[in-house]
């Protein structure tokens, strides 16, 4: 179980292919884009400069976390030899179910299909699969060099061994894994996804402002961040899509998205990713910043 492939060089591809690729094994990571792709190469490449930089890791760490990665633009060609496979692509399940059949067709009998998906439904991804017996979610955590967590989620017809496999592989990466059960949202995101859209209610009905509402998180509850400004970091649009799925998998009210969260994300406002949500990340804002600093 050592060639891994990965789907998406986006922030939690680049972060799950840096993982593995860091822990040893051959790292094949694909995007449709080849842009993507290096944007993603660089993104490992610096993150790994910082380790280096920390003293975490040596320069010799990090040419041989670099030379564990390979990069393809063909899903056929990039997953010929894969024992197992992440899918991290964007959260939409159309794309998911697309993917998914492809992987069941272009991979070996015996490769293992994880999705990092953060609120889909496992076995009704695994339904379009031949195999879905070895279909599981394989939910890392953001950012995915550093945090420890990993939601293993069993489909209704995920196997015992696939789960044990996939339970020892998050060992190796020296991850905590957690066994979840196959329902909207899983844990993390049906407990943290209200929370964040209870903070854009209290801002969309005049509660307080925005830095007053992540302080009072922050410093009354201990949050290292607030729900805002993390809304912010994971993509609004990721936020409005997970929300999208619990309620309609639960019809319940209470996961309704905010309307001020629907409109932020019709007008293009995604958080950091966007350059503006709830804060500003622009780049004339950083050199404002930077201008008060030696003002």
């Amino acid at each position: 179980m050592k060639n891994v492939a990965v789907i998406g060089a986006g922030t939690m591809g680049n972060g799950i292919a840096h993982t593995f690729a860091q822990c040893d094994y051959k790292v094949q990571l694909i995007d449709i884009s080849e842009d993507s792709l290096k944007k993603g190469m660089a993104t490992i490449s610096k993150n790994l400069d910082r380790m280096v930089a920390k003293e975490k890791i040596s320069e010799a760490d990090k040419e041989k976390t670099l030379a564990n990665i390979t990069t393809y633009t063909s899903l056929e060609e990039g997953v010929e030899y894969a024992s197992l496979v992440v899918e991290a692509a964007t959260e939409n399940i159309d794309l998911k179910l697309k993917i998914f059949k492809d992987l069941d067709a272009f991979c070996p009998d015996d490769t293992i299909l994880a999705t990092n998906t953060s609120s889909i439904s496992i076995t009704q991804i695994a339904a379009v699969t031949s195999r879905p017996e070895m279909v599981i979610g394989m939910h890392f955590m953001n950012p995915v060099p550093i945090m420890k967590l990993v939601e293993i989620i069993k489909g209704y017809s995920t196997s015992e061994e696939t789960y044990r496999v996939v339970e020892d592989i998050s060992k190796k990466l020296n991850k905590v894994p957690v066994e979840v059960n196959d329902y909207p949202g899983f844990v993390a995101n049906r407990i943290l996804m209200p929370m964040i859209n209870e903070a854009i209610e209290t801002l969309y009905n005049g509660v307080a402002g925005v830095q007053e509402i992540d302080t009072v998180m922050k410093l009354g509850m201990a949050h290292p961040m607030g729900p805002l400004q993390l809304a912010d970091f994971i993509g609004l649009d990721v936020c409005l899509s997970i929300l999208n799925v619990m309620y309609d998998g639960f019809k319940n009210p209470k996961y309704a998205p905010c309307p001020l969260l629907v409109n932020m994300v019709m007008a293009g406002k995604m958080g950091v990713k966007s350059g503006e949500g709830f804060y500003d990340y622009s780049e004339s804002r950083k050199a404002e910043k930077v201008a008060k600093q030696f003002a």
